[in-house]
């Protein structure tokens, strides 16, 4: 099972979040994207049962070995953690390309 596919919605990236439901910078991160109204996937990754947990991982871990969370992931670019500015400049891509 992917959990990211960067060809959804006809082609285009969409914008990706690895989270934890627990984690403050993971709510922060989905919260800008709301105000942002930059559309967005999500996995809290602590909810999911073990085997999808582990699957989530392994995936997560192609975009951050360090598999920190919240990971987010946009085409081939990723941003690992609570960036605010680098947030924003990659919503107003996914937007543009959609």
């Amino acid at each position: 099972m992917a959990f990211y596919d960067p060809d959804r919605n006809d082609g285009h990236p969409r914008l990706f979040i690895y989270a934890l439901s627990t984690c403050g910078h993971c709510r922060h991160v989905k919260q800008l994207l709301n105000e942002l109204d930059c559309p967005y996937d999500h996995v809290d990754v602590d909810q999911l049962p073990g085997a999808q947990m582990d699957e989530a991982l392994d995936e997560m871990s192609k975009y951050n070995p360090a598999e920190t969370f919240p990971t987010i992931v946009f085409g081939s670019k990723v941003i690992v953690g609570d960036r605010e500015d680098d947030l924003r400049q990659m919503a107003a891509k996914a937007k543009a390309a959609l």
